[in-house]
Order: C-alpha cells, then sequence, then structure tokens
C-alpha cells in the first residue's frame, strides 16, 4: 500500500471513532455517568461525562460508519484508493470504544489528582484509539484484520494526536471548548 492510500485508508477507517467526542462536546449535558459519586474524596469521572453526550456521540460515529459505507464503492472508484465499508459491528465497536477510551480516561485522571479539562499528554490524544481498536479486533475481527494492517495502524497512532490538537484548538477558538487540549 502507498503512503498517500495507507494514509487515507487510516483516516477513513478511524473516522467513525474521531467523531464521536466531538460530538459527545456539541450534545453533552445531563445527568452525569457517575451520578455524582466519589471514590477515594474525588469524582468517579466528573460533569463533563454525560448519559447523553456519550449516547450521542456513539450514534454520530455509527451514523458517520454509515454514511460512509454508502460512499465507499464511489470514493474507491473515483479516486482508486481501497477504503473500506463498515460492518455494523465494526461501526458500533469503534464509536463505543471511543467513547469508553474517553470515560476511562477521565476515570484515570480523576485518580491522579487531575481537575476536568486538566491536560493529560498521550492520554487525551490517544485513549479513544487504545480501546476502539481493540475492541473492533474482538468484535469485528474479520474486518479489523482486512482494514488495520500494521502500516495503517502506525499511522493511525501518529496521525491521531496532530489531528486531536487541531480539532481542540479549532473548538477552543470557536468557544466550543475551555481549553485548547
Amino acid at each position: 500500500m502507498a503512503v498517500i492510500e495507507t494514509i487515507v485508508v487510516a483516516f477513513w477507517a478511524m473516522l467513525p471513532a474521531y467523531v464521536p467526542n466531538n460530538a459527545a462536546v456539541l450534545a453533552g449535558g445531563g445527568r452525569p455517568i457517575d451520578g455524582g459519586r466519589s471514590w477515594g474524596g474525588r469524582r468517579l469521572l466528573g460533569d463533563g461525562k454525560t448519559w447523553r453526550g456519550t449516547a450521542a456521540g456513539i450514534l454520530a460515529g455509527v451514523a458517520l460508519a454509515a454514511v460512509l459505507t454508502l460512499f465507499a464503492a464511489d470514493a474507491r472508484a473515483a479516486t482508486g484508493i481501497a477504503v473500506p465499508a463498515f460492518t455494523p459491528a465494526a461501526a458500533l465497536s469503534l464509536a463505543a470504544g471511543a467513547m469508553l477510551g474517553d470515560v476511562l480516561a477521565s476515570f484515570l485522571k480523576r485518580r491522579t489528582g487531575r481537575e476536568r479539562g486538566a491536560m493529560f499528554p498521550g492520554l487525551d490524544q490517544l485513549d479513544f484509539v487504545v480501546v476502539s481498536l481493540p475492541l473492533t479486533a474482538l468484535v469485528a475481527t474479520d474486518w479489523f484484520r482486512t482494514v488495520f494492517t500494521l502500516e495503517v495502524i502506525l499511522v493511525v497512532v501518529v496521525l491521531t494526536p496532530v489531528l486531536h490538537v487541531a480539532t481542540n484548538v479549532l473548538a477552543f477558538k470557536l468557544g466550543l471548548k475551555n481549553e485548547p487540549w
């Protein structure tokens, strides 16, 4: 697979995992997942992790995967790049894994004494990748093996932090986030 093709496939395949956290920010609010409970004197997750935001994030990721699947054949014909169509299991596991990764990162932040919105380099940029890829490998094994070659995974690990920082700075400048990370 050529470099450009690998980058395009990596980006396309990860879009259903990239979108959920952004959708959650836009649709968030409501009841926090942790119900306000604490552990060791600190909130389990905090007010930023809500049921509504999580559900909206998962739905946005699955919906995007469905749209990408509709256009996959046309994209292949137009570009010559074999972008993947998504199975329902792959779509759901990528989106849900992204949201679960974000929730687990919030839990780790609280355990390490970080407040809501505090920076945690590395974790902030890759939390959703670290959960969505293994979950997808488990739930949609054949699809995962076909799409996520070693080269594609390497591009995801390098590309994701760059995209994460860029989109968060943009969201901050647009007033959608309180901090640029």
